[in-house]
């Protein structure tokens, strides 16, 4: 029996006996396809057709874009159930039948593939229209159209062209006319010029021929599956290539026949904000691609009420007759034809991410579904839009540039280029936005107090990504277009330069850069977020924590329901205020102090009196001003410890010890140098001297981490003496703490050793001074791949594992986060890679040494604590990873919180998930 290719409307219960399941039919039929068999099923109006399987497409792909053997012969025999059905013939010029060719997948793709309308209308068909319907003017229009249509959509020619055309005809006279003004004999006019472009553009007669036009547009269908906006619109959301479109060939209605007609679209429930509201658009006299399109403003669906009471009240009867049976939001879309309502559409509709809360409640509330489906069917990272103001939907926008969308939310601010300048400006009443080519850790004091960034270099893990996620900031990272000019302070982007003091707005939801104040929407943190969120938790088994510096994010996190504090990375507290100055003196000291110290130990060795005499006189001056300066960081850090405590009060708080590379901390400009020379009474040179000496050809695998703390055991031992102060202090107000000491880049146990018996022995020190008996880990940060190699060795000495995957990531894969910008988005769009694997968790390599590391971990110390503090611990399918693995945690900024929390949730229940 020959493979079936095609199947009518009527036939979903044989589509649905074949594949076994309602899923299976909509990868089969696509989504559209589907639920127009299914409408139909249930006696809804639907006009008759047939749908093209997805199967056929990926087989026209696998012919050499041939359609498969055997289909042209099923699409003939369905076109014929549709003539019996209709009573009209395809191609007949007395009474013709006329059809729409449309996409369908799977999942939805709005507006990314192709439509023809009004397909099988010729110089005789168009005569047979206006005819039977007495309309001549009718028939011309649907004539124009489709040989527009057609002409863009499957002949490839650019539609300004046929535009240009349009507009000339409506403006003729000085006259400013709608399309619905031009007469029959204009529109002729139209056409005919459309097909002189045609013509000239394609190299082709405009073909009249019905069959050949229903060959060459499901051809074009297909075509689409594999065009550019489809492929970007599935990359971005991770839709498989291999899925293939179907093909709907319906029975045309007309929405243009006159006032008593009418086409539009619609959503059971508002899509934006979730009101259990009929929401949607429609317009009179038009055809459906009028509505999208913007050549007429259409009006709201209460207006059709009072123009068209009885077909409204149908379609209403019908859209919550459709949402109570699929349990979900439906996107519809109708026609009214002389009075007569036809549905042409139902599918899960797309919604916010507030909406998607909204409605997954109510219908909890309204009995359709369980607290578990609720769950199940929010995506999570549409829970970001929930969590920052965003910019206003309707407001008309002047946008300059389009960078990554690196950290959600929007902005508006005076550009800044200097992070003291911000400091500043900010201190003066000014909101500002700080534009770089890229960040470093010295912009902080200026990245603090602006209300967004923006950089021209860098990915979505550079470092304005990442603190502007912690931070709860919008970001837009790697603007390539722009070119930032410093010394004139100014940027330029597609030939508009923008100077310090003017305003934009950027949207870290979408990359956007818009010019001036954009109107924003603030973010709600409604009554239907925290019930949805009690639901999660009673799902979800696996913890989540925030990666956290402050008190204030520390506070932040408990309000999104953090468990704890995943990452406190203490050397973010060195950037605050005058304590840079403190940082600074004691390395510009510590170096001193440490080559006098090598000197002193070398003529100790060669008992050189003399020289010991000396450098003991010299190292007296350094030591002193190294002490001093960790003196006051400690207490500084001890200050700040007390304060996360306090927030954290019974939940345990993870503190990295200092990992960037010292030269991180000094300043890279000349005036800058200047002053900080000025204040410590040294040379210019002396410091210039020094940032030489720390300079590296690779920081990132440098002497930074443990590998400082071995070189300068009293930072180590000062910041300890901070972290068990802290929590001494703490246990005495009564405040339960559960500190955890983490040491970095530890890639052998001996490293972990000598710096964990430092914590260990000022933990102690502390207790006894202190008369209180705190409980605390010591562990280690699993960031490079000989430590996850070695972890069965590393565990003997570590209480705890946290995987840095960001760092893993890098040292994994030989890529430098910051940099792979310049190549990613091609591997990712050129499938050589699934995704960007600093966003995404590598599971296949990284997940592998994760893996590895959880079992060999636990092998040597099986009550041993594992979890994860990357940028992964955010994202839900490295969450879901995490969870697969057997974490106990993962951490991730405040602000993905919750997104943390869902997806974890959905890991427990087996992540069978709904629509995309």
């Amino acid at each position: 029996m020959a493979h079936k290719w095609v199947y009518l409307f009527t036939e979903v219960n044989d589509a649905e006996k074949r594949m076994g399941s309602w899923d299976g039919v909509r990868s089969l039929l696509g989504g559209k396809g589907a639920g127009v068999a299914d409408m139909t099923r249930a006696g809804l109006p639907v006009p008759p057709g047939f749908t093209i399987t997805t199967e056929a497409c990926n087989e026209y792909y696998a012919n050499g874009k041939q359609f498969p053997e055997g289909m042209w012969d099923q699409v003939l025999a369905a076109l014929k159930d549709v003539e019996q059905r209709t009573g009209k013939k395809f191609g007949d010029p007395t009474n013709p039948l006329l059809v729409s060719v449309r996409s369908g997948a799977k999942f939805s793709m709005p507006g990314m593939m192709d439509t023809v309308l009004n397909l099988g209308l010729n110089a005789q068909t168009k005569q047979g229209i206006a005819r039977l319907t007495n309309n001549p003017r009718f028939a011309a229009d649907a004539y124009r159209r489709f040989v527009q249509l057609f002409g863009k959509i499957v002949l490839g020619v650019a539609g300004d062209k046929f535009e240009h055309v349009m507009d000339e005809y409506k403006e003729k006279g000085g006259q400013h006319r709608q399309d619905t003004d031009l007469s029959s004999e204009e529109l002729d006019q139209i056409s005919e010029r459309f097909k002189q472009i045609i013509k000239q553009d394609a190299g082709i007669e405009f073909p009249e021929d019905p069959y050949d036009q229903l060959k060459m547009a499901i051809g074009a269908v297909f075509g689409s599956w594999m065009g550019r906006r489809a492929i970007d619109y599935r990359r971005v959301n991770k839709i498989a290539d291999n899925l293939g479109t179907a093909v709907n060939v319906q029975t045309m209605v007309f929405g243009n026949m006159g006032n008593d007609s009418a086409t539009g679209v619609a959503f059971t429930r508002n899509p934006a904000t979730g009101e259990n509201i009929l929401y949607g658009e429609y317009l009179t006299n038009a055809q459906g691609e009028d509505v999208v399109a913007g050549v007429r403003t259409p009006k709201g669906l209460d207006d059709l009420a009072q123009e068209m009471p009885a077909a409204y009240q149908e379609f209403k009867t019908y859209a919550e007759r459709l949402e109570k049976y699929y349990k979900d939001i439906q996107d519809l879309e109708f026609t009214v034809e002389r009075g007569k309502l036809y549905m042409l559409q139902t599918r899960t509709g797309k919604r916010t991410g507030r909406a998607a809360v909204k409605i997954a409640v109510d219908h909890v509330h309204e009995g359709l579904i369980s607290k578990r489906d609720a769950v199940l069917r929010v995506e999570p990272a549409a829970l970001d839009q929930l969590l920052h103001p965003s910019i206003d939907p309707k407001a008309k926008l002047s946008v300059l540039t389009t960078g990554l969308p690196a950290s959600p939310g929007a902005a508006s601010g005076q550009v800044v280029f200097d992070p003291d300048d911000a400091v500043n400006w900010a201190r003066d009443g000014h909101k500002v936005i700080l534009v770089r080519t890229e960040t470093a850790p010295e912009d902080f004091h200026g990245m603090e107090v602006s209300q967004a960034f923006l950089t021209a270099r860098g990915g979505m893990t550079s470092h304005a990504a990442v603190v502007a996620r912690g931070m709860g900031k919008p970001c837009v990272a790697g603007a390539g277009e722009i070119r930032v000019d410093y010394k004139n302070k100014q940027f330029s982007a597609n030939g508009t330069t923008v100077k310090e003091g003017e305003w934009i707005s950027v949207d870290g939801s979408t990359g956007q850069v818009i010019l001036g104040q954009a109107p924003l929407v603030d973010a709600s943190m409604s009554g239907d977020f925290g019930e949805f969120m009690q639901w999660v938790d009673e799902f979800r088994t696996m913890g989540v924590r925030a990666n956290a510096d402050t008190p204030r994010d520390a506070r932040v996190a408990r309000q999104f329901g953090a468990e704890g504090i995943g990452l406190c990375r203490t050397e973010h507290m060195f950037f605050g205020g005058d304590r840079i100055d403190s940082v600074r003196q004691m390395i510009l000291s510590g170096l001193d102090y440490k080559r006098l110290e090598r000197e002193l130990n070398g003529a100790q060795a060669a008992k050189d009196e003399a020289r010991i005499a000396e450098i003991t006189r010299q190292i007296e001056e350094p030591k002193r001003l190294y002490l001093g300066a960790l003196d006051k960081l400690a207490g500084m850090q001890t200050e700040d410890f007390v304060g996360i405590f306090k927030e954290m009060d019974g939940y345990p708080v993870i503190i990295r010890t200092i990992d960037p590379p010292l030269h991180e901390f000094l300043p890279h400009e000349e005036a800058e140098q200047r002053d900080l020379a000025q204040k410590m009474g040294i040379t210019l040179e002396k410091v210039q001297a020094t940032i030489e000496q720390l300079h590296e050809f690779n920081p990132m695998l440098g002497f930074r981490g443990c590998r400082l703390g071995i070189i300068y055991p009293e930072i180590t031992e000062m910041q300890a003496r901070a972290i068990f102060t802290a929590a001494a202090d703490c246990l005495k107000q009564g405040i339960k703490v559960i500190p955890e000491v983490m040491i970095p880049l530890v890639g052998d146990l001996n490293e972990l050793t000598d710096q964990a018996s430092k914590v260990r022995a000022t933990a102690e020190k502390i207790k006894a001074e202190s008369g209180q008996n705190f409980e605390y880990m010591v562990g280690t940060m699993i960031e490079l791949p000989r430590a996850a190699l070695l972890a069965d060795e590393i565990a003997r000495e570590a209480e705890f594992f946290s995987y840095g995957t960001n760092d893993l990531t890098q040292t994994t894969m030989g890529m430098s986060r910051d940099d792979a910008g310049r190549f990613l988005p091609l591997y990712v769009e050129r499938k050589i890679l699934k995704d960007d694997p600093f966003q995404v968790l590598d599971q296949k390599g990284v997940g592998k040494l994760l893996e590895m590391g959880v079992q060999l971990g636990r092998q040597t110390r099986p009550e041993l604590e594992v979890g994860i503090c990357g940028e992964h611990g955010g994202e839900p399918e490295s969450v879901k990873f995490c969870y697969r693995t057997g974490l106990n945690y993962v951490s991730c900024s405040p602000y993905r919180v919750p997104i943390a929390r869902l997806a974890a949730a959905q890991a427990a229940l087996g992540d069978k998930t709904r629509d995309k």
